[in-house]
């Protein structure tokens, strides 16, 4: 079994930091959303929307260590982060780090952890949007919305997470690999 070492711990650490002040950017962008769809009884989708967003540490994390834990500890850190600097959810922020945690890590271990590649954030996206969902639907109450609602928030949500905890991190790893800060095998 890979261990996750020392120099590894201190890139999970920046990134959970890094992310961790970024989450808390998007809060801001969610309290917009939220405000604006409420008029029109869309309020909860805000968090469907902006959820792949509160989810990109964990497949960055997971993408450049390539180590078993490696998602996890990077989504979880980044919440903690967030919730112990400003984040207005207080300790339930660290319930859904653990939540997005697992969902992010289980994309990695589908594949075993052999394949560090664009299909493998997809999957990291799915399964994290189907675990969060999942979590969701009972915490915020997602279970009374019609079944056309329900399908809806979870299809925007998946989207969310494809568009930022896939997409957008494979240009953040193309980027870092293009100006030589890392080096993919």
């Amino acid at each position: 079994m890979k261990t996750i070492h020392l120099q590894e711990i201190i890139l999970i650490t920046l990134i959970g930091i890094i992310f961790g002040f970024i989450y808390i950017a998007s809060d801001t962008i969610y309290n917009i959303l939220t405000l604006v769809l409420t008029p029109i009884g869309y309020g909860p989708l805000a968090n469907d929307l902006t959820m792949g967003i509160w989810c990109m540490a964990g497949p960055l994390a997971g993408f450049l260590i390539k180590k078993p834990g490696a998602a996890f500890l990077g989504e979880f850190l980044s919440s903690c982060i967030e919730t112990f600097i400003m984040a207005e959810w207080g300790i339930a922020n660290l319930i859904s780090g653990f939540m997005q945690g697992i969902g992010n890590e289980l994309g990695f271990a589908l594949t075993g952890y052999r394949y560090y590649n664009t299909f493998t954030l997809f999957l990291s996206a799915t399964t994290t949007a189907i675990v969060t969902y999942l979590y969701d639907f009972f915490k915020n109450g997602y279970n009374y919305f019609s079944t056309f609602n329900i399908w809806f928030y979870f299809l925007t949500r998946w989207s969310s997470m494809v568009l930022f905890s896939c997409l957008f991190v494979k240009l953040i790893i193309n980027l870092l690999e293009k100006a030589h800060v890392i080096n993919q095998d």
